[in-house]
Parts: structure tokens; sequence; C-alpha cells
């Protein structure tokens, strides 16, 4: 084992790093006891206070010789200035009356229960039970089920309740009460809903009353809304469906029920439970218009949306129904406009079940599920037939594209009373629906510049799309094709954007003549199923066509009116 080396410091090295440490420690020692010093502190503030007292007394100096005339210069370069503390507050950034601002917050008073409820109430499908004083309706003891609790209530996608039964799903939506003489002697209450199979199992409607403390039980029929040659005819795809319960007069005594639930066996606890909708103005007006839910996310049509509405309310629609899914703002604003105003009531949606909700993926998928988009379609345009059964003695279903013009009269009104007298006349009964053919008012139907210079001549603005365009296809589409309707709401029971697809008895149409009426169409382009045949049926032959300059006084007044006052020419 050897020994390790060790190499040892020179004396004389040691000591000069002992002497070092030494003095450093002295010097440490001298300085904290002059910063902690209170003189020191005192000498040091006085010799800063002296040196900004200098400085004020030599500004003092600088001002008074040049009021008497000399020639004393100021600095050319002004103090420098602290940017983010421009008011020469002591911390940057921060007001020097801190203590004096009050936060801009909302402090008005939280809704209280019942206040809560009743604002609900105005936006839901549940029965006005729920939001009264007593939250669960007493039942009598002989009942086998009971009034259903609010929070067991199944809810899907905000506007849809849940019915799961052994053999398919159940989305319901809203229900009504029908009781149109030609449904026969018994009173009807109709639910909307999607269900995932072409054959619904047999389900039962419980019946609820506000009078009654029993609940009344009615077998559940099913009308499809739908037909199996377009498409999407098998199970696993959500199909629409009217369905319908009678009430029956002796259980019920002659009352109206005011909530309805649906499920699979007659003593079920239940999942779904809709306010019956049944509304019975003074006065039936003549036409009610219904659009399907708007999904127009980044197309901004709010100026063609304003002339589209504008004309109607001149032809003669006392009220536009529209179903909002997911709308550019400027849409947003002329809506809320016209619903202050009474002309337009404006419905938000959801699709039910698993289809997207989330906005964008939503307009996607319904751009890319054609027939599923549809389908969907169906909810929105039979829940304005039901809610205005009692209110209108017409519905129109239109597009924001389509507005159906009066050529030998001035409105709807007019129309309408010659279109009833011929169809009376070639057959003793009125129709379920009077359809109107489609012609297309194409966006590059015209002769070069004459449109416009024409349009100009006449005093007609460049932002009335339909009064611009005057130039429409000479042929219009195959009767019964691409037509839009008036339907009586006497006979209709489900309708499909082009006709009526049930009715109380049959469903007869009658087609208006093209000298009485025809659908204006303003689109880009053909139709998607008639493209190919585009440029030879529709593009070939065109003429001018000013029918619609008959309304440009109004509508420009109109129009212009309520884009100035909605902002759109600041």
């Amino acid at each position: 084992m050897g020994w390790a080396k060790v190499r040892l410091v020179p004396a004389r090295a040691f000591k000069k790093i002992l002497y070092g440490i030494c003095i450093w420690t002295c010097l440490c020692y001298v300085v904290f006891r002059i910063t902690n010093h209170k003189g020191a502190v005192t000498y040091l503030t006085a010799r800063v206070n002296r040196g900004l007292l200098q400085n004020v007394q030599s500004m003092q100096a600088l001002a008074a010789a040049a009021a008497v005339g000399g020639s004393a210069e100021f600095p050319t370069t002004p103090p420098p200035v602290n940017q983010d503390n421009p008011s020469g507050s002591r911390t940057p950034g921060i007001p020097q009356n801190f203590l004096d601002l009050e936060p801009q917050v909302d402090n008005s008073p939280a809704l209280n229960e019942k206040q809560l409820l009743t604002l609900l109430a105005n936006h839901s499908n549940l029965p006005l039970a729920y939001w009264s004083a007593n939250k669960l309706r007493p039942i009598g003891s002989k009942s086998c089920v009971k009034f259903p609790s609010l929070y067991e209530l199944d809810f899907n996608n905000i506007y849809w309740q849940r019915l799961q039964t052994s053999n398919g799903t159940y989305y319901l939506y809203a229900a009504y009460y029908d009781n149109r003489w030609r449904a026969g002697s018994v009173p009807v209450v109709r639910m909307l809903g999607m269900i995932d199979r072409i054959k619904p199992i047999p389900t039962i409607c419980q019946l609820w009353f506000d009078k009654k403390k029993t609940v009344v039980f009615s077998q559940a029929t099913y009308t499809y809304a739908w037909y199996s040659k377009w498409g999407n005819y098998k199970n696993g795809i959500l199909q629409p469906y009217v369905i319908s319960c009678k009430v029956p007069p002796k259980e019920s005594g002659g009352q109206v029920p005011t909530s309805v639930s649906l499920v699979e066996n007659r003593c079920d606890k239940p999942t779904t439970n809709l306010r019956i909708l049944n509304e019975r103005p003074k006065k039936k007006e003549d036409f009610a218009v219904c659009v399907k839910g708007l999904d127009f996310l980044h197309e901004d049509l709010s100026v063609r949306l304003v002339e589209w509405l504008e004309l109607l309310n001149i032809l003669g629609a006392k009220k536009v129904f529209l179903y909002e899914l997911e709308v550019h703002p400027n849409i947003s604003k002329v809506l809320n406009y016209y619903q202050k105003e009474g002309l337009v009531q404006l419905t938000p949606l959801t699709l039910p079940g698993n289809q997207p909700n989330l906005p964008g993926f939503r307009h996607l998928y319904l751009k890319s599920k054609l027939t599923h988009k549809r389908q969907n379609e169906l909810i929105p345009y039979n829940d304005c037939l039901y809610r205005n059964l009692y209110s209108y003695e017409y519905v129109v279903l239109l597009d924001i594209d389509e507005i159906i013009m009066p050529v030998k009269y001035d409105s709807w009104s007019g129309l309408m009373k010659e279109v009833v007298q011929q169809a009376l006349k070639e057959k003793n009964y009125t129709r379920a629906s009077y359809n109107v053919r489609n012609v297309y008012f194409l966006d590059d139907l015209q002769d070069g510049d004459d449109l416009h210079h024409e349009a100009h001549e006449l005093g007609i603005p460049r932002y009335l799309h339909m009064f611009q365009h005057v130039y429409r296809s000479k042929n219009f589409t195959k009767p019964g094709s691409y037509v839009k309707c008036f339907h009586n709401t006497e006979r209709v029971v489900s309708l499909h954007n082009h006709f009526p697809l049930n009715c109380l008895g049959t469903c007869t149409t009658f087609s208006v003549n093209t000298s009485l009426a025809q659908l204006q169409h303003y689109r880009k382009d053909c139709v998607g199923s008639l493209k190919n045949s585009c440029k030879t049926d529709f593009r070939l032959y065109t003429l001018k066509d000013t029918t619609i300059w008959r309304y440009k006084d109004e509508a420009i007044k109109r129009t212009t009116r309520t884009l100035s006052r909605l902002g759109f020419f600041s």
C-alpha cells in the first residue's frame, strides 16, 4: 500500500489568501452598516432632492431670462417620457386614482326560480305544468303511472326528447292538437318525430290533463313522412314520422289534453312529455310562408333576404316562419329586426340523435348527406304547418331564392280567389294544394349590359337582386316537377318541400295555369338533377319578364328604409 501524495500550498501564498478574505469581510460590514443607518438614508435622500431642486431652479432661471428678453435658450430636447406611464404615476400602467375606480360588471339581480321557469316556458316544448308552482301534478292512486318529473325526462340536443324502446329509438320534437272536422269526430294529438326504424313497434300515448287526476291511454299510429324511392329507406337511419293518438271522448270528458308522453307499454315510466300546442287566434289570416332550417354559415345573403321578405309581405304573406341552424351574423341582424317588427318568427333548430350539431361541421354534414338533409327538413316544414292549422288558410313552403309571382293579379289573395273558382269549376271539391310551376331566372340570363342599363333608367338599385334579374328561361320545368304549393291547412297531414305527402282524404292538387302565376326561381344554375339538360332546355331560349317591376316603387322604398335602419349603408 503506497502513500498518497499531497501537494502543500506555500506559506506566502496562503497568507495572501487569508488577508484578502479578511479585507473583503470588513468592506461588506462597513457597507451594511452605512446602508442601514438612518442618517445615511437621510443623507442620500437629501443629495437626490438637492439635485432635483437645482434642476428646477435652473429651469426657472432660464424661463425668467426668456421673459425679460434675454438670450437664454431652453433645452431643445424634452425630458424623456415613459410611454407606458404618460400620467407619471408611480406604477406604470396604473392610473393615479385607481383607488376610486369601479370596474363595469353586470350587477343585475339574478332571476329567481319562478322567473327562470317562466322564461324557459316560452322557449320549450315542455308542458306548462313544469313551470307552475306545483312541479308535479297530483295523479290519483288508481293510475299505474305518475306524471313524470322534469329531471327524469330524456333530453336530446336541446329541442328533442328521446324514447328508447326494445326495437328502435324515437326522437320527439313537438305535439299538436288536431280537431279538424275532416279528421273525424274524435280529436287527435299529433307528434312530429324521427325514428331509426322503417316499421316502428306499437307504442302507447299517455295523455295528461290539467283538470284530471288520471292519465288517459291511447294507441299510437304512424304516418310515414317520406317516400321509400327517395332513398335512405333502411333501419338505423332516422326516418320522419307523424305519430297520432286519438283522444278518447269518454275518458277525456271532452277536455283538451295539455301534454303527451309516448311509451312502449301502457304503464311504463315515461321519459318524454311534450306540451300539446293548440293556438286559436280570433282571426284566421290568408297566407303564411314556411322556410326550412337556414344553413348559411359563411354566405351573407342579408340584403337579398330583406328584398325577399319585403316582397312577400307586399304580395300578401302575413308572417314568415323560419328555422335557424346556423347563419351569417348579418342574416341574424335582419331576422331579429323583422321578428321585432312582427313579420318573422324565428325558431332555433338542431338535428336529433347522433347527427352533428357543431357549427361548421353540421354544415359539411348536411352538404355531403343530401338525403339525410331532405329527411331532416320535413320536421320544420310540418312543425310550421301544425303550429298554424287554425291561424292561416294556406301555408306556402318556399326557399329564400323563390317567389310565387302573380301574373294577372297584384296579390296572392286576388290570385287564389280565381284559382279556387277554376278548380271548383273543373271538379266540385276543394283541393289539398294548389301548385305553381317553376321557371328559372338564372343570374347570367341577360343580353350584355341591357339589363343593368334599363334597370337603372327605371331607378332600380343594384342591390335589389330579383328586380335587377328580369331575364328568364322561356321554358318552365315539367308540370308537377319542382313546383311549390299553396297548401290548404284544412286538408293536409304531412308536407314535403314540393307537395303534400299525406292528407285527410286524397291528396288532391290543382295546377295553377302559368297565365295566372309562376314560381320565379333565382339561381346561378339549374338544380343538380337538371344540370345536364339545363343548357338546351332552359338557357338556350330566354325572354325578358318584367312582371316583378309592378312592385318596384313600394319594394325600393321598403328595402332601402330597412337597410338604412340596419346600418348597411354606413
